[in-house]
């Protein structure tokens, strides 16, 4: 069986250009996406619920959404960018609009941006920071982030979502592909077409084949638990998308392979963005910091790009804030 020499690293690609929705957030609990309806779930926010809802459209896509949003009761209209990854940044001005009113009391009344839709919670892209004004929600003027003298390379579920919809090629090595060629171009096509539950299924099929083939640490076996961890965060398990993840950022640092790894931290640490329960949120968010810290004092990408880490420790705080809510409320 053919050796580490017939690895290939997997080509990183610049992000590709944005696609546009509208967003109106109607009041504390309900919002829409193209028309589509969000709804936040019970102790949520119903911006961390339409931000979500972004995310998983930029992932499906393979490209960064950007979002008009019309906040109707803050009375303001909110140009914003959400990645694949789950960071966002505001694009432009928040511009006054007359908002709709609530009630009969503020019938009529005309409110300042108050931040209601405040996208700043999960903002852990470079150049942003997580303790400034935005990320305590208010609608401030932010200036557009200059463009990048180099292209960003896709990272975690973004580098996954850019090979199911390209056309490179489909396996690590050269011997993966005699065996998952086949396989591997049916899991894409499934993808591609919204068929994610068989997508799910020829997904574990192929893992088991491979696994039996060439071994549980094998380049083919990892490379397809991270498609089969991509499947289950687009199914709606984000859990499942989690564990996976983090099982393969934790074999790829023990094959000392610290670039690879940050990719699958940061596919963990976007499913885990999408758990909702704060208790497991927390649970899982340990298991997350611990590594990635480990990560950050490798030499690697992950030593070179604090920001995200910070934005995910900012989480756990807000985490332990609704957990203490929900326990005293019950």
């Amino acid at each position: 069986m053919a050796g580490v020499s017939f690895e290939k690293k997997r080509a990183r690609q610049p992000v590709g250009p944005a696609a546009a929705v509208s967003v109106r957030v109607f009041g504390a609990g309900g919002a829409s996406v193209d028309g589509a309806s969000v709804v936040a779930a019970p102790g949520e926010e119903i911006q961390q619920a339409v931000l979500d809802h972004l995310q998983r459209l930029a992932i499906s896509v393979g490209a960064p959404i950007r979002a008009t949003v019309h906040d109707d009761l803050a009375g303001c209209v909110v140009p914003l960018e959400v990645s694949a990854d789950g960071s966002s940044r505001v694009t432009g001005k928040a511009v006054r609009v007359t908002p709709r009113p609530a009630s009969a009391g503020t019938k009529g009344t005309v409110q300042a941006p108050t931040g209601q839709f405040g996208p700043a919670p999960v903002m852990d892209g470079p150049g942003t920071d997580p303790q400034g004004p935005a990320a305590h929600g208010a609608l401030a003027a932010v200036p557009p982030e200059p463009p990048a003298a180099t292209p960003t390379p896709a990272r975690g579920f973004d580098a996954v979502a850019e090979e199911v919809l390209g056309d490179g090629p489909l396996t690590e090595t050269a011997e993966g592909a005699k065996l998952l060629t086949e396989p591997m171009s049916r899991i894409n096509e499934a993808v591609r077409a919204g068929r994610i539950d068989t997508a799910a299924e020829l997904a574990d099929r192929t893992l088991a084949e491979a696994t039996a083939v060439f071994g549980p640490r094998h380049a083919e076996v990892l490379h397809l638990l991270e498609l089969s961890a991509y499947i289950a965060y687009l199914a709606g398990d984000p859990v499942r998308a989690f564990r996976l993840s983090l099982d393969v950022a934790r074999l790829r640092r023990q094959a000392r392979d610290g670039e690879a790894a940050y990719d699958n931290v940061r596919s963990a640490a976007t499913a885990w963005r999408a758990v909702r329960d704060p208790e497991e949120g927390l649970r899982l968010g340990r298991d997350l910091i611990d590594l990635w810290t480990d990560l950050t004092a490798e030499p690697g990408p992950a030593a070179d790009d604090p920001g995200p880490l910070e934005s995910a420790r900012a989480r756990m705080v807000r985490l332990t804030d609704r957990a203490a809510k929900a326990a005293a409320r019950s």
